[in-house]
């Protein structure tokens, strides 16, 4: 790679990653202003309500995401200088999701009718099914891999922004909880309209005719990734989906408040992480040497930002409940302590599995771990939670994410480092 090459990828690398910082920025602030007001209107209850809505709505986003986020931004970043092969890409995953989308409707529409605890609140159910709407319009993975990520933080602001107002002004009241799921989807189904335009007028992507040979190269792309994300939602969304079950919806409320402020601070190092994964799959197809080095550093820069907000997180938890939750939420104080460890844990795991295992082209490897530490999580955190309640639910997240990150750096030891050497 020549110097005026490697100057623009720099150049682009550090464009995407303050687009992508600014996203980000968007999504842990916008949060420290509504998550107080709403907790305090909604009430552990409501709120918690809510929070098992829209869990048991990330499954119909998981199965219309199906793995492309990865798989569709890997193939995109290696042909996006290839329009053409750019848009058929494009034509058939969009298509995909589509149908995905449909079977969604009627899976529930089937579970809402027919489940007692469903049915009580269907409204809300389909409010949060807006989620998948907005969700399959923005196809985020095209942006990613054409490494034009400022588009996202336009996009995504907006969203945020619609947000934002309109909870203000439309909630009032308890009562007012479905506007809460609604208002989010209205935000994402204008920048997902919004996205497609710039897909269109940007980037000259066109919707071609596609082959069934077209959508079965494409699935089987994703199947990996999707069956490993499948399995990841076993420890991560179906958390509060199964304490929704298990218990009822205050202490959902105090979990999921807990939660929130975790994923928030998260959000800090993701621009990295979407930064840095197209580049390192575009690099390893050049120089496998050099993305093993970008990783490297990578790793020890991750390392060390997420050591520094879990430290923080865990010091001052007392004073973040009480400032950003209330009195009312006084429960969640613990369950944030056990989860301050996160963020440290899960950027390691990160680098490890998605910078490392899948650019490197891995993606098998990963659910050969991932799916059997997700099925014990599940029998695990059910067992903990039924004899300890919230603490032992949270103490067996904390748990499996530590399980999953050290599978993650031994295979990738194994099978991109040690590999290396013997090269």
């Amino acid at each position: 790679m020549n110097i005026k090459n490697f100057s623009a990828d720099k150049k682009r690398l550090i464009s995407n990653f303050f687009s992508l910082s600014s996203v980000e920025m968007a999504n842990y602030i916008f949060p420290l202003i509504t998550l107080p007001y709403l907790v305090r209107v909604l009430g552990p209850d409501k709120f918690g309500l809510v929070a098992f809505a829209q869990a048991f709505v990330q499954y119909f986003v998981l199965l219309t995401d199906y793995g492309f986020n990865l798989s569709a931004t890997r193939n995109i970043s290696i042909h996006s200088n290839d329009i053409e092969k750019v848009s058929r890409i494009f034509s058939s995953i969009m298509l995909i999701k589509f149908c995905f989308m449909l079977l969604s409707f009627v899976i529930l529409s089937a579970l809402v009718f027919s489940i007692p605890k469903f049915r009580a609140d269907w409204g809300l159910y389909y409010c949060c099914f807006g989620f998948v709407i907005g969700n399959i319009l923005f196809p985020i993975w095209l942006f990613q891999g054409m490494e034009r990520m400022k588009f996202i933080a336009a996009l995504n602001l907006i969203a945020k922004t619609i947000f934002l107002v309109a909870i203000f002004v439309f909630v009032k009241k308890q009562a007012d909880y479905f506007y809460v799921p609604l208002l989010a989807a209205i935000g994402g189904i204008v920048a997902g309209v919004l996205s497609l335009v710039i897909a269109v007028k940007r980037f000259r992507v066109r919707l071609k005719p596609v082959s069934v040979a077209d959508m079965a190269h494409e699935l089987r792309e994703g199947w990996h990734i999707f069956i490993s994300t499948a399995a990841i939602s076993l420890y991560t969304t179906s958390n509060t989906f199964i304490l929704g079950l298990l218990t009822n919806n205050t202490i959902v409320g105090y979990y999921s408040a807990a939660e929130k402020i975790i994923r928030s601070s998260q959000r800090l190092l993701n621009p990295i992480s979407q930064t840095i994964y197209p580049y390192i799959s575009k690099l390893v197809a050049d120089s496998r040497e050099r993305a093993i080095k970008f990783v490297e550093k990578s790793f020890l820069l991750v390392g060390t930002g997420s050591s520094i907000i879990s430290l923080i997180i865990f010091i001052f938890s007392n004073t973040i409940v009480n400032m950003l939750l209330g009195s009312q939420y006084i429960e969640s104080i613990q369950v944030l302590k056990i989860f301050a460890f996160l963020p440290f844990i899960i950027a390691l795991s990160n680098i490890s599995a998605v910078q490392g295992l899948y650019a490197f082209g891995h993606q098998s490897v990963v659910s050969r771990f991932v799916i059997p530490i997700g099925f014990l999580h599940l029998i695990l955190f059910m067992i903990f939670t039924k004899i300890y309640g919230i603490l032992g639910a949270a103490a067996i997240v904390l748990f499996t994410e530590i399980l999953i990150t050290l599978f993650s750096i031994r295979y990738s030891l194994k099978l991109i480092y040690l590999k290396r050497t013997i090269i």
